[in-house]
C-alpha cells in the first residue's frame, strides 16, 4: 500500500498583508502530479485543511478543486480530518454522503469509533482518524470527567480504538496532536494556553503508521513511523530555511512502513536578506529569484527615507523589514527584545508590570490562563 501523507495546507492563509490562495494553488498542482507519479493509493490529509473556522470562498473553491481532480480523476481513496483551524462542523458537512465516493471526512469528535478498510495484494488495513478536539470537548463527548488535559483525552480515544482493534491487522492512525519532544514553529497556534498540549508518542505504539497533523516541519515524532509531514509551504520566515515536502509512505504486508520525503517547491520561496541598505539595493545574486517573498534585516542605524518602496524596485514582494539594532536597544533599556516572540501570557505580564510596577502573582497567572481559555472555545463555538 503506497500512501501519500500531508498535513496543514492552511489554505486562505494571508502573509503581511499578501493572500497566498494562488501559493497554495501552485503547490497542490504539484501535489495532484506527486500523487499521480507515485501510484499511490490513497491520501491523507492530517488536519488543518484551512487556517480558520469561517474560510474565504477562493480557499473553499481550491480545496473543491482538488478534491474533484484526485477523486475522479485518479480515482483513490481520501481521509480528511479536522485540525485546530478546521470548523470540526463546517468541515464535516455531508460526510456520510461523500463516503460513497471515496472521500472519508472526520470533523467533530464522536463517542463511536471510526475505521474503515483500505487494502492491498497483502490484504485489508485499518484506517482510524483521530481530528483535533479540546480536551474539554472530548470530556463531553465521552462523558468522562477524568480528561482534564490533551494527554489524557488522546490516552482514552485511543483506548477506544484497541478495544476492538485487530490486532492481526495492519493499521494505520491520522491525528492532528502535538507530541512531546517534536519542533515547533513560529507560524502554529498553540493547542492550549498554560497548560500541556503535548501527548506522548507512546500512545501511538499500536499502530503500524501515525499520520499526523499540526507542527509544520517535516519530522519524526517518537520513531520512523510516526511522522509530521509539515505545512504546504512555509507560512513564516522562521520556516524559511526548511524544505516543504510530503510523505510517501509503502506499507508492507508485515505492517514495516518506508517513508520518503518528496519535496515540494514553491513557485515563490520566503528568504530573509541581511545587511546594509546600500548593499542590498545593489540586487539578487545570479541564483537569486527577485519574485520570491522577502523579509528585509537591515543593519544601518541611521534613519532610512521610504526604506519600504526604495526595496521594492528590486524586490516587487518584499513583506517585511526589520531593524534589528532597535530591537537590540529596546532590551538594553528593560524589554524583553522582540514582543512578536512572546506569548500572549508574557505579553499581558509585561504589560500588567508596566502598568502596574508589580508581577502577575500566580493566582493572577491562573485566572489569566481560564479566561483565555474560556474566550478560545467560546470563539471556536461561534466559528470565529
Amino acid at each position: 500500500m503506497r500512501i501519500i501523507h500531508t498535513a496543514d495546507w492552511h489554505l486562505g492563509r494571508i502573509l503581511f498583508g499578501v493572500h497566498l490562495t494562488s501559493d497554495q494553488e501552485f503547490l497542490l498542482d504539484r501535489l495532484f502530479d506527486i500523487i499521480k507519479e507515485s501510484e499511490a493509493t490513497a491520501l491523507f490529509i492530517a488536519g488543518d485543511i484551512y487556517d480558520r473556522a469561517v474560510p474565504p470562498p477562493e480557499a473553499v473553491r481550491l480545496l473543491d478543486d482538488f478534491l474533484s481532480r484526485v477523486i475522479d480523476d485518479l480515482a483513490i481513496p481520501v481521509v480528511v480530518i479536522a485540525g485546530n483551524h478546521d470548523s470540526p462542523d463546517r468541515l464535516g458537512f455531508a460526510s456520510r454522503i461523500l463516503e460513497t465516493r471515496g472521500l472519508f471526512v472526520r470533523g467533530p469528535a464522536s463517542t463511536s469509533v471510526w475505521v474503515t478498510d483500505l487494502g492491498d495484494e497483502h490484504g485489508p488495513v485499518s484506517i482510524y482518524a483521530l481530528p483535533f478536539a479540546e480536551p474539554s470537548v472530548v470530556r463531553e463527548v465521552l462523558d468522562d470527567q477524568d480528561l482534564m488535559d490533551h494527554q489524557r483525552a488522546m490516552a482514552e480515544r485511543i483506548a477506544r480504538i484497541q478495544k476492538d482493534m485487530n490486532k492481526k491487522q495492519r493499521s494505520i492512525l491520522v491525528a492532528h496532536a502535538f507530541v512531546a519532544g517534536s519542533e515547533e514553529s513560529e507560524s502554529e497556534r498553540p493547542l492550549a494556553v498554560g497548560g500541556s498540549a503535548a501527548v506522548d508518542s507512546d500512545l501511538f505504539a499500536c499502530f503500524d503508521y501515525v499520520a499526523l497533523g499540526h507542527l509544520h516541519r517535516s519530522q519524526k515524532a517518537g520513531n520512523d513511523c510516526i511522522r509530521y509531514s509539515g505545512s504546504l509551504m512555509p507560512y513564516s520566515f522562521s520556516e524559511s530555511r526548511y524544505e516543504k515536502s510530503v510523505n510517501l509512505v509503502t506499507l508492507g504486508a508485515k505492517g514495516h512502513c518506508e517513508v520518503k520525503p518528496i519535496p515540494l517547491v514553491p513557485r515563490r520561496r520566503l528568504r530573509i536578506i541581511e545587511g546594509f541598505m546600500d548593499e542590498i539595493l545593489k540586487g539578487p545574486g545570479p541564483d537569486e529569484n527577485p519574485d520570491d517573498y522577502i523579509q528585509v534585516s537591515l543593519w544601518d542605524t541611521t534613519p532610512i527615507l521610504d526604506a519600504l518602496g526604495r526595496l521594492r524596485q528590486i524586490y516587487p514582494n518584499l513583506l517585511h523589514i526589520e531593524r534589528p539594532h532597535l530591537i537590540r536597544d529596546g532590551a538594553l533599556s528593560g524589554h524583553k527584545g522582540d514582543h512578536r516572540k512572546m506569548g500572549d501570557k508574557e505579553l499581558f505580564a509585561a504589560f500588567y508590570k508596566e502598568v502596574t510596577g508589580q508581577s502577575l502573582s500566580p493566582s493572577m497567572e491562573t485566572s489569566y490562563t481560564d479566561i483565555v481559555n474560556a474566550l478560545y472555545l467560546k470563539n471556536r463555538e461561534a466559528g470565529v
